[in-house]
């Protein structure tokens, strides 16, 4: 495989690493957003993954960067502007709203969205943490930010490392891969809470399905006794709004009086004149 496809993001999600990665990916998003309700949900980024495919929500898009030019995990229209559009090549799935803009200035109201889903979405970013800011701005409270991405502690994140310096990389990836770690401090710092956060993918960098399979006794085996050092991971969490509750309609109580007390009539005014 040229160095030229292993780094392009639609010919990797064709190879065998690339279907391997995005089968798990798929398989965890299903399980996940199908018990998320709500009215909005935004997938950012990476149309080749159906993040929305199993969520029953009735506003679902597709929302891409129309800024991020080459280092785009797709190609971006030359005529392309803010805007929803419904070219085919890069339309959203089931007949949802493609919205193309600038992800670090989304064109969303403040705290309209249920749930945000980035897919490998900070990777590509040229500021991961304002693109977080953005999330955290456009959710609503107790909306649910979904993020995936390629773990720096695996296998895989060694063999990157060492094709970035031969000029080889495994994974497409704009930057550097962010640690695990890095994206918990940064969702903590933003007010989220950390729900879940799970690691899969423990098979060796490897080119084939044939030698893919092959070591496919990693997956069980890799789950129970090294989670951490998945090739890819899943963080759910919540966004939260510190000293926010839910009230109700105020309700005025009657004045109780204390024991052995009784109401007394009010004296009348002498200076009113009877009828």
């Amino acid at each position: 495989m040229s160095e030229r496809s292993i780094i392009d993001w639609p010919a990797w999600t064709n190879s065998a690493p690339g279907r391997y990665v995005l089968e798990w990916e798929q398989a965890q998003l299903d399980r996940v957003v199908s018990d998320i309700f709500g009215y909005h949900a935004l997938q950012l980024g990476m149309p080749q993954l159906d993040a929305l495919r199993e969520n029953r929500m009735t506003g679902r898009a597709l929302v891409l960067d129309a800024e991020s030019g080459a280092s785009a995990p797709y190609t971006v229209p030359l005529t392309s502007s803010a805007g929803v559009s419904a070219l085919p090549a890069t339309s959203a799935p089931g007949g949802r709203s493609t919205v193309w803009c600038d992800l670090l200035d989304l064109p969303f109201e403040t705290q309209s969205v249920d749930l945000l889903v980035l897919p490998h979405t900070l990777e590509f970013s040229r500021d991961p943490h304002r693109l977080l800011r953005e999330a955290e701005r456009v959710l609503l409270p107790e909306g649910q930010l979904i993020i995936l991405g390629f773990n720096s502690l695996s296998l895989w994140g060694a063999r990157q490392s060492l094709g970035k310096v031969a000029r080889k990389p495994f994974v497409p990836a704009a930057h550097e891969m962010i640690a695990f770690t890095r994206i918990k401090d940064w969702i903590k710092l933003l007010g989220f809470d950390l729900e879940r956060g799970r690691f899969g993918c423990y098979r060796p960098p490897l080119l084939t399905d044939k030698w893919l399979q092959r070591y496919h006794f990693m997956e069980p085996v890799g789950d129970r006794w090294w989670p951490i050092f998945g090739a890819a991971y899943m963080i759910t969490a919540v966004k939260r709004v510190r000293g926010m509750r839910l009230i109700g309609p105020r309700k005025l109580k009657k004045p109780t009086l204390a024991p052995g007390l009784a109401p007394v009539a009010a004296p009348r005014n002498r200076n009113k004149i009877d009828d």
